[in-house]
C-alpha cells in the first residue's frame, strides 16, 4: 500500500475518475483513528468547488492528471452528504462504505479499512436507521425548495457615430440699396442768372450729359464656428420584472389507519 506520508501529499491535487474525467480537488485526507492510515479522501466538486464529498482513498493511484479513484464521477458527486467536521462516525462510515459497494463491519482491519475490504458487497447485517425511504436515515426528513436567483449582464446594443456632412440652405434677406434717377429742372430767367443765360450764341445746339449711379447687393460669405458637439452617455435606470419558475417540497401525513 502507498506510504501514509505519500497519500497525505494529495492534498490540493486533483482528483480523476477510473475513466479519466476531472472530479474535483482533494481538500483534506482523513485517517483511521486507530491504525492512523488514509481511509478517506475529502474532495471539493462543483462549479466552484462549493460542494464536498467523501472518497475512499486506499485504492487511489497518482496519474498524469493528478490522483485516480477506481469510481466514476457520478458516484463520487452522489455519495452522501457528510458533515466534514473532523471525525466520521460509525454511521456515516456506514452510509458511504455502502453508496461505494464497500462491505462494512464494526471491527478493523490492518489495513485500516473496515473488514472485507472494498469491492466484496453489501453488508450483510441490518444497516442503521433503515426504513422505506432508505438506509441510514434518521426520524426526520429535509423539505428543500428553490429560490430564484437573478443577476445582470451587461451587454452590447448598439453603437452611435457622430459624423458631420454638408446641406445648403436657401437664405433671403432683404438689403436698401441707392440708384440714381434724372430729373429735369426749370428755372425762369430773374436778374440773377439773366447773364448766364445770354452768354451764349442766340440760337444753337447744345447737348449735356449726366452720369447715372446705382448701388447693387454684393454677396461674400465667411466661415463662422457656430458650436462645439460631442456625443456622451448617460445612464437610465427602468424596472423589468423576470419570471421563471421554482419547484419547492411539501410534506404531508399518509395515515393507514384510515384504510381500516
Amino acid at each position: 500500500m502507498t506510504q501514509t506520508q505519500d497519500i497525505l501529499s494529495y492534498r490540493g491535487q486533483n482528483l480523476t475518475s477510473a475513466d479519466g474525467d476531472k472530479i474535483g480537488t482533494i481538500e483534506e485526507i482523513y485517517l483511521d483513528t486507530e491504525t492512523n492510515s488514509p481511509e478517506w479522501a475529502l474532495v471539493n466538486t462543483g462549479l466552484f468547488g462549493t460542494k464536498s464529498s467523501f472518497v475512499p482513498i486506499r485504492d487511489a493511484r497518482l496519474s498524469d492528471d493528478g490522483v485516480s479513484v477506481p469510481f466514476d464521477k457520478s458516484t463520487v458527486t452522489d455519495a452522501p452528504k457528510v458533515d466534514p467536521d473532523g471525525e466520521l462516525s460509525q454511521r456515516e462510515e456506514a452510509e458511504l462504505y455502502r453508496h461505494y459497494g464497500v462491505e462494512y463491519s464494526g471491527s478493523r482491519s490492518d489495513t485500516g479499512l473496515p473488514e472485507g475490504g472494498a469491492g466484496a458487497g453489501t453488508r450483510d447485517r441490518e444497516t442503521v436507521g433503515r426504513d422505506v425511504s432508505g438506509p441510514t436515515t434518521d426520524d426526520a426528513m429535509t423539505r428543500s425548495e428553490e429560490e430564484l436567483s437573478v443577476g445582470k449582464a451587461e451587454r452590447e446594443t448598439g453603437r452611435v457615430r457622430l459624423r458631420k456632412y454638408v446641406v445648403e440652405d436657401e437664405v433671403t434677406q432683404t438689403v436698401p440699396v441707392r440708384r440714381e434717377k434724372a430729373r429735369l429742372e426749370r428755372e425762369p430767367i430773374t436778374d440773377a442768372n439773366v447773364g448766364d443765360a445770354v452768354s451764349g450764341p442766340d440760337i444753337s445746339e447744345e447737348e449735356h450729359e449726366v452720369v447715372l449711379r446705382e448701388e447693387e447687393p454684393v454677396v461674400e460669405k465667411r466661415t463662422v464656428p457656430k458650436e462645439r458637439v460631442r456625443l456622451d452617455t448617460e445612464v437610465e435606470t427602468e424596472q423589468r420584472e423576470v419570471s421563471d419558475t421554482v419547484r419547492r417540497e411539501q410534506v404531508e401525513t399518509d395515515d393507514d389507519r384510515t384504510n381500516r
